[in-house]
């Protein structure tokens, strides 16, 4: 018996039909198959052979170029999302792989092409001053490209595919019940500890089961990476991850400086927080179990039942928050591009998508009904408004910021958006809200560093399984919470094979340090002057990537600075207002 049936997603793509009348092609035939490489690739061909005698022909090349990149790039974003949506349906997987494997690898060679061609030619110091952050990409596009590398990426593909499949297919058998381990998360805020331990220990064994492949999995795609970089006679994969993710504010020392300062001005807070929870509780000591219940031992937040009371629910948010805003939730409604319930064969986590052609936003999650769902589809929004005030930037390039300033844009959104929580909750309940809320953060920073002090070392050691463990043991001591693992430490070393970035998206994690940084700082600002917190918030969002990091920051009235002096007193603010919900 399955647990939790949830009704079919809306069919959102009636809606958001290609080509949109909004954004209508000039270049690209309405019919054109986009799944198939036979179909695009006379277009690509042309925009390679094609005379640029002028600025006026290069400008006009620059366009059909990034109308083509837009419609290719909207489809392997439509395949990604059906993919994680549905991770059981053979032609769905088949639909994604197809292009992956036939279409992906074929665009590399080609793109590299365009960018030497823009590259040589002598009117492109004349575009206009908001295509530099885009020429320097195509500059370090030109400097990273190697055929031998192509293959790789194609592999990387599929093994992450097989990653999301094999999390999106776990399930434990719970009281004549299948359940997604997403679905037994709510458990772990159950006021019944003896409930908790039995849930914690279904979910950890059921992960445990899959150590070995999830390990075997990892070194393959580790080997993978370390051959890209070797292959760019790099000295090692976190300089291709820094110049790959466009990294050219900060530094592997910055990082390094980021880890110290919150095991200074994080872990303590962090832990006394922890420390307040064991007393209350009435414990001895902490365990793993611990961490999601209630304190003060009353049943879980239930806010909502169903997505479309979530959904409602955070409408009335935004419309209390900003009229444009909530304009622009209304319109990814009545468009139906949410995915948000969890279920059996859908893979874990949430994201925003980008429909690059159709210039919309997609949301995927799993909600299970508890109050992290909430600042779940808030963060996922924040990210949707940031492509919506920046989709009409001429540059595709534009209509996308660093991922650390993006970051800024979701983050924030939680702490705004927490502002109305009365939609969901009374006085009393927002007070348990607000201060779940806070020790996130304090959270969230100690396993941010934890994350990429791992990756570092991943990524610079030659090492075995085991000591890959080993290593994560000694990292999770100095930034994790105080809790007795005694009786169940086989279960500790694997616990970041949950932390999806490490298998796919290498080196992203420390974006979420320097953006929580940021909605911080947005949060105090909106503090002593909410309208115009979120008028830089907007604008600095509107902006794109027409700027760099700092600049960015600087646009929406932030610094940029990941030191202990940033730090310290922002988590200080958090701490004053956690002791004042208690």
């Amino acid at each position: 018996m399955i647990a939790s049936a949830s009704p079919t997603p809306p069919n959102w793509k009636q809606k958001a039909v290609r080509p949109s009348p909004k954004y209508p092609r000039h270049f690209v035939p309405e019919s054109i198959d986009l799944g198939n490489w036979e179909a695009q690739q006379p277009l690509w061909e042309e925009l390679q052979n094609r005379a640029l005698p002028d600025a006026k022909t290069l400008q006009q090349w620059i366009e059909d170029w990034n109308e083509l990149s837009d419609a290719v790039q909207e489809e392997s974003s439509r395949r990604y999302i059906d993919m994680t949506c549905f991770t059981q349906d053979k032609e769905i997987e088949a639909a994604y792989l197809k292009f992956v494997e036939e279409v992906d690898p074929k665009l590399a060679p080609v793109g590299d092409a365009l960018n030497r061609k823009l590259a040589e030619h002598p009117d492109t110091a004349k575009l206009p001053a908001d295509h530099g952050p885009w020429l320097r990409s195509v500059k370090t596009g030109i400097e990273l490209f190697k055929e031998e590398n192509i293959p790789i990426y194609t592999e990387l593909a599929k093994l992450s595919q097989t990653y999301q499949k094999t999390m999106g297919d776990m399930t434990v058998e719970w009281e004549g019940q299948t359940k997604t381990l997403s679905q037994m998360s709510p458990l772990l805020q159950e006021p019944d500890r003896d409930v908790r331990e039995k849930a914690w220990r279904k979910i950890a064994e059921r992960r445990h089961q899959e150590r070995e492949s999830l390990d075997a999995l990892f070194d393959q795609m580790l080997q993978l990476r370390l051959k890209i970089s070797a292959n760019l006679n790099l000295p090692n994969y976190v300089d291709y991850a820094f110049k790959s993710n466009l990294r050219t504010d900060y530094t592997p020392a910055d990082c390094f400086r980021f880890h110290t300062a919150v095991e200074k001005a994080v872990v303590p807070v962090y832990r006394e927080a922890l420390e307040a929870r064991r007393k209350a509780l009435g414990l001895d000591r902490l365990r793993p179990w611990d961490l999601s219940c209630d304190p003060q031992g009353r049943p879980p937040l239930k806010p909502f039942q169903g997505a479309q009371e979530l959904i409602e629910g955070v409408q009335r948010i935004f419309d209390r928050l900003d009229p444009e805003l909530a304009s622009m939730y209304k319109e990814m409604r009545a468009n139906g591009l949410m995915d948000l319930e969890n279920r059996v064969g859908k893979a874990p986590g949430g994201y925003q998508s980008s429909l690059t052609e159709v210039r919309m936003p997609f949301i995927f999650m799993n909600s299970v009904g508890l109050n992290d769902d909430i600042f779940t589809l808030l963060h996922e929004s924040g990210h949707s408004f940031h492509y919506l005030l920046a989709r009409d930037q001429t540059l595709p390039f534009n209509r996308h910021a660093p991922m650390e300033f993006s970051e800024v844009a979701s983050m924030s959104m939680e702490r705004l958006g927490a502002r109305f929580l009365h939609e969901f909750y009374s006085p009393e309940e927002i007070k348990r809200a607000i201060r779940m809320e806070d020790e996130e953060v304090f959270r969230i920073l100690p396993w941010v560093a934890t994350i990429d002090s791992f990756q570092h070392w991943i990524y610079t050691t030659q090492h075995t399984a085991d000591q890959r463990r080993d290593k994560w043991l000694e990292i999770d001591s100095r930034f994790g919470p105080n809790v007795d693992w005694s009786g169940i430490e086989e279960f500790r070393g694997h616990t970041w094979h949950r932390q999806l970035h490490l298998f796919e998206y290498p080196f992203y994690y420390i974006e979420y340090g320097i953006a929580q940084l940021g909605a911080l700082q947005v949060w105090s600002h909106s503090l002593e002057n909410q309208a115009e917190a979120l008028r830089l918030y907007k604008h600095g969002l509107a902006t794109g990537g027409t700027k760099g990091l700092s600049e960015l920051f600087s646009a929406t009235g932030l610094k940029f600075d990941m030191g202990e002096e940033a730090i310290r007193p922002l988590i200080e603010k958090v701490r004053e207002e956690w002791r004042t919900v208690i």
